[in-house]
């Protein structure tokens, strides 16, 4: 093992506020681009926290996100059986991952997704309408922030929206999970489900309901392209990701704006900065901070050698604020154009639902802000939950009134 340039910092750790970095992480990233973190366990890892280099990284192919690869970091507790079950999308490899990605594509390409645009500010209008019913006042994550996602990508996937409170709280008992046995039981109870959803469209008992699964039990699954027990987990997958994320980023990118009034104060004054305002909170936010990969060779970056078997994650948080890829990495800034942030990824492992989670959070944050204008906290900034380190941040609740 390398011989490291100081103590390794423990990684993850928990954010003290909700938008920046943990405390330790700048220290981190002023060692290089490249450093070492210490695991739970107490295995040492690399850590990317340079923009130019994670960019490289991510498509070196040479970096593997076989999750089955008994070298493959585990990075939280609850995934310590990860190998357990082969993991479709994110813990495969090319050329699995392709082949899967492929029967995707195009139900996430920009072409549907701007189909489903006048539909998404249709359901953000009901949700606001009953906000404002029975306000003044609401507590925005479950009100509005987890039911946009969570309905959006129920109505893509073909998903009874009337099960929601089932997959959402099995959701949060898998991502929240603190061993292995608790994680394995929650995916046991959406993995279930699924099975019986799949069951009852290849019956044709689905209902109304139509979506990105029957398209997939009609074609790949009837024709063998797909196994059940795959589709099943590729269903998994894109629920839990799905809504996940994109709650996460509408509750913390509205407290965030709240924070920080004399950006909201330009998209007040400026609506088309909406897009561009998004980029800069994915990239200020950093919610999925710390993609883990493993090396298959030994790969030479920026003086170091990563030496194959060894782990590589990269601290998106850090990765960009990078000072050599931002002025004022920092600052949030709605006109800044930072598009070439690394929030969804990079390479061939790029979020597959990024055009679904810019539409969502382009027209949820306009709606509520156009909608309430008056929209405020109804707790001191430091009275709202966080979302511990080593899972998706964001907040528990968002306390709001207007």
């Amino acid at each position: 093992m390398p011989v490291t340039d100081s103590p390794a910092t423990a990684f993850p750790q928990s954010r003290t506020c909700p938008y920046r970095p943990p405390a330790a992480y700048p220290e981190m990233a002023a060692h290089g681009p490249l450093t070492r973190v210490r695991l739970y366990d107490g295995r040492e890892v690399w850590a990317v926290t340079g923009h130019a280099a994670a960019r490289a990284l991510l498509v070196d192919p040479r970096l593997s996100s076989d999750r089955q690869n008994p070298s493959f970091p585990v990075v939280v507790p609850r995934a310590e059986r990860q190998a357990d079950t082969e993991l479709p999308l994110l813990g495969v490899d090319d050329p699995r991952h392709a082949r899967q990605r492929r029967m995707l594509i195009p139900a996430f390409g920009l072409k549907r997704i701007a189909a489903m645009r006048p539909w998404i500010r249709r359901t953000v209008d009901g949700l606001l309408d009953r906000m404002l019913a029975e306000g003044p006042g609401a507590e925005l994550v479950s009100a509005y922030a987890l039911p946009v996602p969570s309905m959006a990508i129920c109505y893509l996937l073909g998903v009874p929206y009337a099960d929601h409170e089932f997959f959402e709280g099995a959701s949060r008992e898998l991502l929240g999970a603190r061993g292995p046995v608790e994680a394995r039981a929650a995916r046991d109870k959406l993995t279930g489900y699924l099975h019986g959803l799949v069951a009852d469209k290849e019956r044709g008992a689905g209902g109304p309901v139509d979506g990105l699964l029957d398209e997939l039990v009609a074609a790949p699954l009837s024709d063998g392209r797909l196994d059940r027990d795959e589709l099943v987990l590729l269903a998994l997958v894109l629920l839990v990701a799905g809504h996940e994320t994109t709650s996460n980023m509408i509750a913390l990118g509205t407290y965030t704006l709240l924070e920080h009034p004399d950006q909201l104060a330009a998209l007040r004054a400026d609506p088309g900065l909406m897009p561009g305002a998004v980029e800069e909170l994915l990239r200020h936010l950093s919610i999925a901070d710390g993609l883990v990969r493993v090396a298959t060779e030994d790969i030479e970056c920026d003086g170091r050698t990563i030496r194959a078997g060894e782990g590589v994650l990269f601290a998106t948080s850090m990765v960009n604020r990078d000072p050599a890829a931002y002025g004022d990495p920092d600052a949030l800034d709605v006109h800044r154009p930072a598009r070439h942030h690394i929030a969804f990824g990079f390479g061939v492992h790029q979020c597959l639902g990024q055009n679904l989670a810019r539409a969502e959070m382009e027209i949820a944050l306009t709606a509520l802000f156009d909608r309430i204008p008056t929209l405020r906290l109804a707790v001191a900034p430091d009275e709202v939950p966080i979302k511990p380190g080593g899972s998706i941040q964001g907040l528990y609740a968002l306390p709001v009134s207007w």
